[in-house]
């Protein structure tokens, strides 16, 4: 799948081979669409909020660290929230809770980070219904639910749509599967209820406009390639400086610490560039490793010479634990979100402010 992927971002003749099958998939996703709106194909609600964070293309865009911020504003707000994901690569496909004991081939490896991180509930399954009606009855005080991908499963239905878009790379060459990267049209963006753009840290959000109290929500329209979206946006950075030890989290460094000869970052990961990119702006010397994104680690696959140190990101992480030794270290990082995000979502599904603080 990488050496297609490696087409979608640049232009190749291979996009005029693709493009009549992007066609077929372009008319499939707009009639899968319209039978769900029509009602012709069933969908369910909850019987409380439900908030999808998900992207319109293959391939990561920050949605599970937004997802993970989001949960704990909720919290701060008073909220009880729970995460539900489809868990990408699970060997268990029935509704199944994340624990700390779980395993990555067992419920995926974005899940189990979100379950380390001991925010809220997580729940993994591949009938997100099912899934929530489970995790619902074995949580009842949650009160909101956090749908970590799932901005084409209409069968589930959602109170507020975040759409994340990687500010690196976009929408590439802007077709649709598989001739592009793009799962739904780019006039997809103009129903959902937040665009959130993720940017390098320390860099500005494409064309801003500035929110605040006098802006009076008014909308802010980004130009995207091939169409406009109609639709609040926000900037969103992913942020950290602290590593700790695989082997033993307590143990943790600074960048300062990892300035030798034989360092090697390990990133499978949607945008392994992104990655890379921070661990620059920290001042670390490194040789890159990028591997396919949920790639099964084997210790096989890190057996470096001349190895100091491996820096991983946490998704990574979590699949390593097995054959770690004290070489490998992990970079803990954060979204950082503009705070307008929250209290917009807050107005779409507690419109009357009943929830307290």
């Amino acid at each position: 799948m990488n050496w297609l992927q490696n087409h979608w971002y640049r232009i190749t003749p291979l996009h005029l081979i693709l493009f009549p099958v992007s066609l077929v998939f372009r008319v499939l996703v707009a009639l899968r669409r319209e039978l769900y709106l029509s009602g012709f194909l069933a969908s369910h609600q909850l019987l409380l909020p439900v908030i999808v964070v998900g992207n319109i293309s293959v391939g990561g865009t920050g949605k599970t660290p937004l997802t993970l911020a989001l949960a704990q504003q909720l919290i701060a707000r008073g909220w009880h929230p729970l995460i539900l994901s489809r868990g990408y690569g699970r060997t268990i496909s029935s509704p199944q809770p994340v624990s700390l004991s779980s395993t990555a081939p067992q419920v995926g490896d974005e899940p189990l980070l979100m379950a380390r991180r001991d925010i809220c509930p997580v729940w993994v399954g591949a009938d997100r219904v099912a899934t929530a009606h489970a995790a619902l009855q074995a949580c009842p005080q949650c009160d909101v639910v956090l749908c970590d991908d799932g901005l084409q499963h209409y069968r589930l239905q959602r109170d507020a749509e975040i759409a994340v878009i990687d500010g690196m790379r976009r929408f590439g060459n802007g077709l649709m599967l598989p001739a592009g990267p793009l799962r739904e049209p780019l006039s997809r963006l103009q129903s959902v209820d937040a665009i959130v753009v993720n940017v390098p840290a320390r860099s500005p959000l494409p064309n801003p406009l500035p929110h605040g109290e006098g802006t009076n929500e008014s909308l802010r329209v980004f130009q995207f390639d091939g169409g406009d979206a109609a639709a609040k946006e926000y900037a969103m950075s992913l942020g950290g400086e602290i590593f700790y030890n695989l082997l033993n989290p307590d143990q943790t460094a600074a960048p300062a610490d990892f300035k030798k000869p034989n360092m090697h970052a390990v990133a499978g990961i949607g945008n392994p560039k992104r990655y890379f990119q921070h661990l620059e702006t920290l001042g670390i010397p490194f040789t890159p490793h990028a591997f396919p994104d949920h790639h099964p680690y084997r210790a096989a696959d890190l057996s470096f010479a001349d190895c100091d140190a491996i820096l991983l990101t946490e998704k990574d992480a979590v699949k390593c634990g097995a054959f770690a030794d004290a070489r490998y270290w992990v970079l803990r990082v954060n979204a950082q979100i503009d705070p307008a995000l929250i209290d917009h979502i807050l107005r779409k599904i507690d419109p009357h402010g009943q929830q307290t603080a």
